[in-house]
């Protein structure tokens, strides 16, 4: 049996296909498309060849993939656009085959300065932090350089690390701890990057750090607020408090919440969205409390379905309904179990309703009211 990943995708595309290919030039008619049926045939005899078969739904998407890049010779695209085409596809191939072998591991994702010195309160703190999550059993994904980086590499050691590198002119080389490992992946795009760091974490950790953090750290929030990636744990964390500036992240607070609350450019509910710890034990807390009893979530069509490890009372579910019905955009908020679209963690209980699709920050904290409450058996 496939091995069942806790990360799994928010929400998964019925269809790969774009909406409507109206605005894109028509194919050149001298030449046989992609999509003309003998070469869908030839298509599927090469993925038989390969696979084995040719009619589930995984064989279906690598033959709407292999369609899609046949198209790209007679539209036209140049060189360059065929370069990082085919470079990105076979970074995240590889990635994803890297990261497949520890499928059943729990990751954490640090963010923060490369330019961290390890004599400063910031590097000792995501060492102690990184090493406590590790003796929790989880692993933790950096980006493999040196600062915050390497801290979060020296706290679980090699075995419990993975480096997701960069190739910048600078700051390239791997720390320590990762070099030479099997588990570290060198990417030529931020993307790619970006979309392992995320897709692969069942938590974020942000250490202070200059405009990279920074941009990951706005991209987490942007990714989980406008309902684009899974919800998960946001911590912000650092070793300096009482420095001669005081919190980096209580800077950065106050210029989120003078510069883009005050101004009406983010809601209320979005300081849900993350947590700032106090140190690095209060953030491994934090993390563990939101898997309390929240293990994932996805939707099926319009509805949120948000699955937990132990059911709740009724009363519980009424409460949500209660507290969280701004939430729901027709019919309540129930308890039930898995859809028949749904695929994997299917003995699991289900919390479900039928979603706004906004306020996202609402929806973090309705997750944390499903910790608090004890589970029906208890």
């Amino acid at each position: 049996m496939d091995k069942e990943h806790q990360r799994v995708e928010l929400d998964p595309p019925s269809s790969t296909q774009p909406v409507s290919e109206q605005a894109a030039p028509p194919e050149k008619p001298e030449v046989r498309r992609a999509d003309d049926g003998e070469v869908q045939d030839r298509v599927i005899e090469l993925l038989e060849m390969v696979a084995g078969r040719a009619d589930d739904y995984d064989t279906k998407l690598v033959r709407e993939l292999i369609t899609a890049a046949l198209k790209l010779i007679p539209d036209g695209r140049h060189t360059g656009e065929l370069k990082l085409m085919t470079a990105a596809m076979k970074e995240l191939r590889y990635a994803y085959r890297v990261f497949g072998e520890y499928a059943d591991s729990h990751k954490v994702t640090i963010f923060g300065s490369a330019r961290t010195p390890e004599d400063h309160p910031d590097y000792r703190a995501a060492v102690e932090f990184s090493k406590l999550m590790a003796q929790a059993g989880w692993m933790s994904i950096t980006g493999a350089g040196d600062g915050i980086m390497k801290a979060g590499h020296e706290g679980p050691g090699r075995e419990a690390s993975f480096g997701v590198a960069i190739h910048l002119p600078f700051e390239t080389t791997a720390n320590e701890y990762i070099d030479g490992d099997d588990k570290l992946i060198n990417f030529r795009y931020f993307f790619t990057r970006k979309l392992m760091f995320l897709s692969q974490a069942e938590a974020v950790v942000c250490f202070p750090g200059g405009f990279g953090t920074l941009d990951e750290t706005f991209e987490t929030l942007t990714l989980v607020q406008t309902g684009k990636a899974s919800i998960v744990p946001i911590v912000l964390i650092d070793g300096d408090r009482d420095g001669e500036n005081g919190s980096y992240w209580e800077g950065f607070e106050r210029y989120v919440q003078q510069q883009l609350a005050a101004r009406g450019w983010i809601s209320p509910e979005d300081f849900n969205l993350y947590y700032k710890a106090r140190d690095a034990k209060d953030a491994v807390d934090h993390i563990e409390r939101f898997y309390r009893n929240y293990h994932s979530s996805r939707y099926v069509r319009d509805d949120l379905v948000i699955r937990i490890n132990h059911r709740l009372r009724d009363e519980d579910v009424e409460l949500l309904n209660e507290e969280f019905g701004v939430l729901v955009k027709t019919g309540k908020i129930t308890q039930r179990d898995a859809y028949k679209q749904e695929r994997d963690h299917l003995t699991l209980p289900r919390i479900a309703f039928t979603h706004t699709r906004h306020k996202y920050g609402l929806v973090r904290r309705l997750i944390d009211r499903i910790n608090e409450f004890e589970a029906a058996d208890a």
